[in-house]
Order: C-alpha cells, then sequence, then structure tokens
C-alpha cells in the first residue's frame, strides 16, 4: 500500500502545523525520542530517595549501589556523580578505621574483636585486600550455608547457631542484606563462626564448655543431677537439623540459580497446584517471579519484565523494590510500543502501527500522543480504503 504524495511529505518535512506525527523535534513529537535529559530526573528520583533514606540508615554499601544504578541510568548527572564519589570516599575511610581498630585489638590479644571490626569492614568493602589478609592472618572463618525457609528471621538463625538472638545482626551484616526487609525465602546465607561463641552447625557436636555451663548452676541443688546433665544439653540439637527438603522445590531453587525461570515457574505452579497454601511454595513463586523481572529488565526485554513484575505486584505488592522496578518497566514498555508505531507508520504499516498505539493506550489511557497519532492513522487508513473502492 502507498500513501499519498502529500502524506510522504509530511513524513518527511514532519511540519508541525499539520502532521500530529512529528518525527522531528516538533512540540507535539515529545515521545518520539526515549529518554531525553528532560525526562531522566524522573527515573533517577526513586534511586536519589533510596539512596538518600539508606545512607541515613546506616547502610552505606547498598547507598553506594543505588547512585551506581542511577549513573548507569544517566552517566552525564552531575549530582549521582557527586554523590557516589563522596560516599566510595566516606566507605573507604570508614573501612579504614576498622581495620585500624582489628589491628589494635590484635595487639591487645583480642581476636574476636579483630575478627568482627574486620568483618564489618568487609561488609562495606567486599574487595578489601587488607581486610582480608588480617582475616586469614587471626584464622580460617567457618561459614555454614543455610537455605532461607518459610518463617525465618535473622534473630530465629542467631538463636540457632549462636544460641543468642541478639547476634543476628553478624548474619545480616556479613551479607549485606537490604534494612528492615523480611528474609527471601529461597535465598542462600552465609552464617559466620564467631571466636569464642558456640556455632552449632548441624552435624558437629556441640563443644563441652557448653555442657559444663547448663550443668554448673544444676548441681548444688541436685546432687543427682550430673548424671543426666547430657539430656538438657542433646534436646536442643534437635531444632538445628533441617527438615526434609521437597525435591520439586529443590530443583525450583536450582532452576532459579540457572536462570531457567520458565522452568521454575511451571514446577512450583505444579507444586501450588497440589498445596495451595504451602507458605515455602508461595514465597518461593514470588522469588522466581522476582528473578525473572530483574533477569529481563537488565536484558533490556521489557515487556517479560513487565510481565513478570505485575503476576508478582498481585502477588505481594510491596516486595523488595517492586514498587520502583514495575513503574519504570512500564514506561519502557509504553515507549517501545509507541515508537514501533511511528516506525511501522514510516513504513506505511497502518493497521501494525494502530495496533501498537492501542497497545499503548490499553496501558496508558491518558497518552495524548499516542491518541492523537492512532486517530490520525485511522483516518488516513479510511481514506485509502475508500479511494481504493472507488
Amino acid at each position: 500500500m502507498r500513501l499519498p504524495a502529500a502524506l510522504g511529505a509530511v513524513l518527511v518535512l514532519g511540519g508541525c502545523a499539520t502532521a500530529v506525527l512529528v518525527l522531528g523535534g516538533c512540540a507535539t513529537g515529545v515521545a518520539t525520542a526515549p529518554a531525553t535529559s528532560s525526562e531522566r530526573p524522573d527515573l533517577l528520583a526513586p534511586n536519589r530517595a533510596r539512596a538518600k533514606a539508606l545512607e541515613q540508615q546506616g547502610q552505606l554499601r547498598p547507598a553506594l549501589l543505588e547512585w551506581k544504578v542511577a549513573r548507569a541510568i544517566d552517566p552525564n548527572d552531575a549530582d549521582a556523580r557527586a554523590n557516589e564519589a563522596r560516599l566510595a570516599a566516606r566507605i573507604e575511610t570508614l573501612v579504614a578505621a576498622k581495620v585500624a581498630d582489628a589491628r589494635a585489638a590484635m595487639q591487645r590479644s583480642a581476636p574476636l574483636q579483630a575478627r568482627q571490626a574486620l568483618l564489618s569492614a568487609l561488609a562495606l568493602d567486599p574487595s578489601n585486600p587488607g581486610a582480608s589478609e588480617l582475616l586469614r592472618g587471626i584464622g580460617d572463618v567457618e561459614f555454614a550455608s543455610y537455605t532461607v525457609r518459610a518463617g525465618d528471621t535473622l534473630a530465629s538463625l542467631a538463636e540457632r547457631y549462636y544460641g543468642d538472638r541478639a547476634r543476628g545482626e553478624v548474619i545480616w551484616e556479613i551479607n549485606n542484606l537490604p534494612p528492615g526487609k523480611p528474609l527471601v525465602v529461597g535465598a542462600e546465607l552465609r552464617i559466620p563462626e564467631i571466636p569464642g561463641v558456640p556455632f552449632n552447625v548441624p552435624g558437629r557436636t556441640p563443644p563441652p564448655v557448653a555442657a559444663a555451663a547448663v550443668a554448673a548452676p544444676r548441681a548444688p541443688e541436685r546432687p543427682t543431677a550430673p548424671p543426666i546433665t547430657p539430656t538438657p544439653v542433646a534436646t536442643p540439637q534437635a531444632p538445628d537439623e533441617p527438615p526434609e527438603v521437597n525435591p520439586l522445590l529443590a530443583d525450583v531453587r536450582d532452576a532459579v540459580d540457572r536462570k531457567e525461570f520458565t522452568s521454575a515457574l511451571s514446577d512450583i505452579d505444579r507444586f501450588l497446584a497440589d498445596n495451595p497454601r504451602d507458605r515455602e511454595g508461595i514465597e518461593l513463586k514470588k522469588l522466581v517471579l522476582y528473578r525473572q523481572g530483574q533477569s529481563a529488565y537488565a536484558d533490556k526485554k521489557y515487556d517479560d519484565s513487565y510481565r513478570s513484575l505485575t503476576l508478582l505486584a498481585k502477588l505481594q505488592p510491596d516486595y523488595q523494590d517492586v514498587p520502583m522496578l514495575l513503574p519504570q518497566a512500564r514506561r519502557h514498555v509504553i515507549d517501545r510500543h509507541y515508537q514501533e508505531g511511528i516506525r511501522l507508520f514510516r513504513e506505511e504499516k497502518l493497521p501494525d502501527a494502530i495496533a501498537e498505539w492501542k497497545l499503548v493506550l490499553d496501558m496508558d489511557p491518558q497518552n495524548a500522543n499516542a491518541r492523537r497519532n492512532l486517530e490520525q492513522a485511522e483516518r488516513l487508513l479510511r481514506g485509502l480504503e475508500q479511494r481504493k473502492s472507488r
């Protein structure tokens, strides 16, 4: 199908007075240039807000990552560049101070304090060579791997592994977890050993000091108590043994790690069909959808990302950073379909262009540019069909 010569002239010249479809720099064609400098501040605003809030909470490394994301969106943004440099320098200063504290603790023969200072430094800068070298000098740190299950909290894990709920901060710090967020079912955590503190790893025999500590207070009251002291020590170990893992859920986690999200969703949906109220299965499905949406967004597959995040928002609207990520994916999807409509219009494929702009209006009914372009294309198509029928 060929458009009239007059329309061809409009497409080439982009006359602002007569053409609704603006292909140049006209006032009505604002949507033809995605991610212009005037639009970018809106994209950066959520990252700026999160970065400032995290820094106020003392979460410097997550705040620095937010500034890095802002710089990735707009490398020329002076404010993001300055804040990234400032915060990086602050972290460097704090890490140096913690390393100095660790050295002082080692001179006082206090390895526990030294190790805690070094773990804090590595939580801020995991690649810091000085802190890593000092930590190796103190001795190998033993870690236990743990897969988060439904109902787990930092306090419950600290009680499980250390016998002290107050030590959940160590787990939070070494895993660089976001503040104020619940643990994500299926996530892998590293549980570090703390020198001088019992480390209750499943399958590992508790140190005899712990047994003595339990028996000592009871001995004066009951002379016959010592023979039965192993009983109260042994019974708390039962909860440390992890419950049997459902093999289908284990397969789902493996598929997520391999980024085989379609397979993971199929398996978790099959599991939930038989166990619709299973909390662990529901949380795992949220994790699959979140990782799928994240991965698609990073690959600029915005339609796929938007679909996954929309499904996740129906399950839990405030899941992690979905309230920020979902609107960004939606804007990208709208812009892509709008630009695709313009491309098809240029190629004189009016029905296809009309279909693209209808998709835009389905997602954004207030999009004035898409509505004008749609009406223009429909009028042209009717005119061409009438001319053809004569």
